[in-house]
């Protein structure tokens, strides 16, 4: 199987500038997908392609659980995750999603918050989070509804695509954001119980630079967008976002509303 970084090939390499793109807004994403798969005091948690460690660190705060294991492929993420741990409970490693390296039955619930969309065959990682996961447990997935769900987002892509036609936006619609689209996985893999639902998050920022400076350093597909233009073209870009921003209002504060799909399901006996 390639060893090929995923995250890499995306745009996602750099912990300090993923944490002002993602990390931040993944925080506020996290307890509401854990309440959702299910949480008790003494679980055995994976979280699959933790990345900074959003959704790993969020854990212990919910439950008194025995160990929380964010394995990820990116190792500049896993090592930005190890430096800020300070709970023994908590480990991370670098390990790929599509061959987990535990055996089986080795957890209570497996997380994945969103990663699944960027890994290619993510049937088989959804199939390796249910073999580690005993019989009873819970696998639950969360990527973000990129057609309808993230209009900051949006945005940067229609407005540049307007500017030049040639732009390709299919970086925006991958695999497993369509409605029931994980749910259908889930069910293909033999999971029981299993639901598909909404999670919405504010995405707040506290003027136009808060929000569009991230996206300038390269980091994520929209980052590698704007490092493929020209000096032209990203002025353009940016000053079409700009006034898309402010909306004829004085630059300041504005909040988007960010919905993710969210799936969990039950493991089979």
């Amino acid at each position: 199987m390639p060893d090929t970084n995923t995250a890499a090939a995306a745009g996602f390499q750099n912990a300090e500038a993923y944490e002002k793109v993602m990390g931040r807004w993944s925080r506020r994403l996290a307890p509401l997908l854990i309440r959702f798969g299910g949480l008790s005091d003494g679980d055995r948690v994976l979280d699959v392609g933790c990345g900074t460690g959003s959704l790993t660190f969020t854990v212990p705060e919910i439950a008194n659980v025995a160990a929380v294991t964010g394995i990820d492929l990116t190792e500049p993420f896993v090592e930005f995750a190890r430096a800020r741990n300070s709970d023994p409970r908590i480990s991370f490693q670098s390990a790929d999603a599509r061959v987990l390296p535990f055996e089986d039955n080795s957890f209570d619930r497996a997380f994945s918050m969103l990663v699944l969309q960027f890994i290619p065959d993510a049937a088989r990682a959804v199939a390796e989070m249910r073999r580690v996961v005993r019989p009873g447990g819970t696998v639950t997935a969360a990527v973000w509804d990129s057609y309808g769900g993230r209009p900051h987002i949006r945005m940067i892509w229609d407005i540049a695509a307007v500017l030049d036609p040639a732009i390709d936006r299919h970086h925006l619609f991958r695999p497993l954001t369509a409605p029931d689209e994980m749910a259908t996985l889930w069910r293909e893999l033999g999971f029981l119980d299993v639901e598909q639902t909404s999670l919405l998050i504010r995405m707040e920022f506290s003027c136009f630079d808060d929000y569009w400076s991230p996206f300038t350093k390269g980091e994520g597909p929209p980052g590698q967008l704007v490092a493929s233009l020209s000096a032209s073209a990203r002025a353009t870009l940016t000053e079409q976002l700009r006034r898309a921003y402010l909306a004829d209002r004085p630059d300041g504060p504005r909040s988007f509303v960010c919905v993710a799909w969210a799936c969990r399901g039950t493991v089979a006996a």
